[in-house]
């Protein structure tokens, strides 16, 4: 079974759709992401962000090292916009907003929130309720830290389904999807959008109505960070 789907491929760079429980690099003694995309590929792809092991979603591989600068760059400067998808089932604090805060270290490999701001993390995001004791949030994160999104929902009270590190509640994954990719690259702009394909609380129709809802997250009225 493959680990991955292919989006779409440039001269410059692929786009693929990332399973979740895939590490992007070689874990545990098994294949990487990165060195798989490579071996199928038949040439080496250069890996310019990242997401977690438990993440599924849209991810871009350059194809060669020049490609690689200029992606990275993008990333760096926040001229890529991302925009990701978590299912909770809990009540939040609040249904829209902004988390912000600086990023601090805690136990067991986790992170926390602090409430200080001298380096933080800022993440955007919209709620709403779907099915039956579940919650469905687009988020934009403005920075790109580590577990940002996984610490951002458990701030707000609502941790991510699924998630072990952040949250009590079993599931079949960790409900959290980087779902689309908005970003300008040589003049042009490209948009990459993959929806959820595994976990059985993505694949109701509640959820698919409500991603029509929410299918252009450039033009929605984003709450001030």
């Amino acid at each position: 079974m493959s680990c991955y789907t292919l989006l779409a491929t440039c001269d410059d760079f692929v786009v693929i759709d990332k399973q979740p429980g895939i590490s992007v690099h070689k874990d545990d003694q098994l294949t990487g992401l990165t060195m798989r995309l490579s071996e199928d590929l038949g040439e080496s792809v250069f890996l310019v962000h990242r997401l977690d092991k438990v993440t599924s979603g849209v991810m871009i591989f350059a194809r060669h090292s020049l490609a690689a600068a200029k992606l990275s760059a993008l990333f760096r400067e926040r001229q890529v916009n991302k925009y990701y998808l978590a299912l909770s089932d809990k009540k939040p604090s609040k249904k829209q907003g902004s988390v912000k805060g600086d990023m601090v270290r805690s136990r067991r490999a986790t992170w926390r929130l602090a409430t200080t701001v001298n380096n933080p993390a800022v993440t955007r995001f919209f709620s709403q309720a779907v099915d039956p004791g579940k919650r469905l949030f687009l988020l934009k994160p403005e920075t790109g830290k580590t577990h940002q999104i996984r610490v951002a929902m458990k701030s707000i009270s609502a941790p991510i389904v699924g998630d072990a590190l952040y949250a009590s509640s079993l599931a079949d994954r960790t409900y959290l999807h980087a779902w689309q990719l908005h970003f300008r690259y040589d003049g042009q702009d490209h948009h990459y959008r993959s929806d959820p394909a595994e976990g059985e609380f993505f694949l109701t129709q509640s959820v698919a109505n409500q991603l029509a809802v929410w299918g252009d997250p450039q033009q929605l009225p984003w709450p001030k960070s």
